[in-house]
């Protein structure tokens, strides 16, 4: 029962990030992209370039766009497109469109400043919601499609859709300035992104020495819910034997195990480095 309700409250957790990142790329199109006319990549620039072009909304666009790439996905695929793709289609979708509407006037005149405040949060949005599991579709569908017929990498496919996309803005605003700042916000958005995700998995590996090593290795267990390898060493100075307890924790819970370490034993030796990647329970799945 207790495992069932901290699921639950998990999966809340998840959504509700999702749902701040997602509002979170929305206005980062409406406040800034979009009135600086520029055009990003993903179904949002394609939104973007009809809007510029026709005027119709881009909210309406992303959601006619995505309902139809899921639609191929599905039958191509298979019906592999959690619940979570849909929800954020749908966030997206009515919060470019109520965010649009609202908005009458640019918040800045600089287009620069524009393409990389938009950037920032773009990115910054995506990387919560790829963080928590979400995804926007678009042409992360595209790319899906692809790779199953073709032997070429996901990332690939994304950067030449992206590319293509803003350079259709050529087309419709006749302007080699607006064109090179999409590929800037494009620029930034990518940067943006993986500092994000890169910053919300990092972990890192702990060597503990203490005499007290039990009580450490309790607390790190207990409560972090991180597994804890204690093994048996020798202090070559003193000719004693220790014990070392090693632990590899998210870079987020440091902060809490050192306050502890620090309660229990203000004499402990730790050695901590951050580690590249790590895979297991617990932590990122391996992928081939």
């Amino acid at each position: 029962m207790k495992e069932s309700l901290r699921s639950k409250i998990i999966n809340f957790e998840d959504y509700l990030a999702i749902t701040l990142g997602l509002v979170m790329f929305s206005l980062a199109w409406t406040l800034f992209i979009i009135p600086a006319q520029i055009t990003g990549g993903g179904v949002s620039g394609i939104g973007a370039v009809l809007f510029f072009a026709t005027g119709i909304p881009v909210g309406l666009t992303y959601f006619v766009v995505n309902i139809i790439l899921v639609a191929i996905a599905i039958k191509v695929l298979g019906a592999s497109f959690g619940i979570k793709t849909i929800y954020s289609m749908i966030i997206v979708s009515l919060g470019l469109t109520l965010s649009q509407g609202a908005l009458k006037e640019p918040l800045i005149d600089d287009t620069f400043l524009s393409a990389v405040l938009g950037g920032i949060l773009s990115g910054v949005g995506l990387g919560i919601v790829f963080s928590k599991g979400g995804s926007t579709g678009g042409t992360d569908i595209i790319a899906a499609i692809i790779v199953k017929y073709r032997n070429i990498s996901p990332g690939r496919v994304i950067l030449y859709c992206d590319v293509i996309i803003i350079a259709s803005s050529f087309f419709v605003l006749k302007s080699v300035d607006k064109m090179v700042y999409g590929y800037v916000t494009m620029a930034v958005v990518s940067y943006a992104l993986d500092s994000v995700l890169s910053g919300a998995n990092r972990s890192a590996q702990m060597f503990i020495f203490s005499k007290r090593y039990e009580e450490i290795a309790d607390f790190i267990n207990q409560q972090h819910y991180r597994g804890v390898t204690v093994l048996d060493g020798t202090g070559w100075y003193t000719k004693e034997n220790v014990k070392v307890v090693i632990s590899v924790v998210r870079k987020r819970e440091t902060g809490a195990i050192f306050r502890k370490i620090k309660e229990i034993d203000p004499g402990a030796f730790i050695s901590m480095g951050s580690v590249m990647g790590v895979y297991g329970e617990g932590f990122d799945k391996l992928k081939l």
